[in-house]
């Protein structure tokens, strides 16, 4: 996994990469805004997360998924302010997601 500076840096690279689709929370799926399309948690794997730190404040973090939806036709990315999902979201989506917010994964 590549290593990344900071969240343009990795924003940049996963989009090199392939990784061209925003994709947003919707409560219970994620979705792009551009073409409309959703994929529930079980539809979808995070590949790839990145976290960044706020320069002045650590609590001030995001992190970056780089999501693949199983079938293989739609690949990209969700940013997410740390913990920010937790009342957006339901909980089948925040678990997906927590999964990967925890150090050493």
């Amino acid at each position: 996994m590549p290593a990344y500076d900071t969240l343009l840096d990795a924003l940049e690279g996963l989009r090199s990469r392939g990784f061209a689709t925003d994709f947003n929370l919707a409560f219970d799926n994620i979705q792009c805004r551009s073409t409309g399309t959703c994929l529930k948690a079980d539809e979808f794997e995070i590949v790839e997360h990145y976290r960044f730190e706020g320069a002045t404040n650590p609590s001030d973090s995001s992190i970056v998924y780089a999501i693949e939806s199983k079938d293989g036709k739609m690949k990209g990315v969700l940013v997410s302010a740390y913990g920010m999902y937790s009342e957006a979201a339901s909980d089948e989506l925040i678990s997906k997601l927590r999964v990967h917010e925890l150090p050493g994964h």
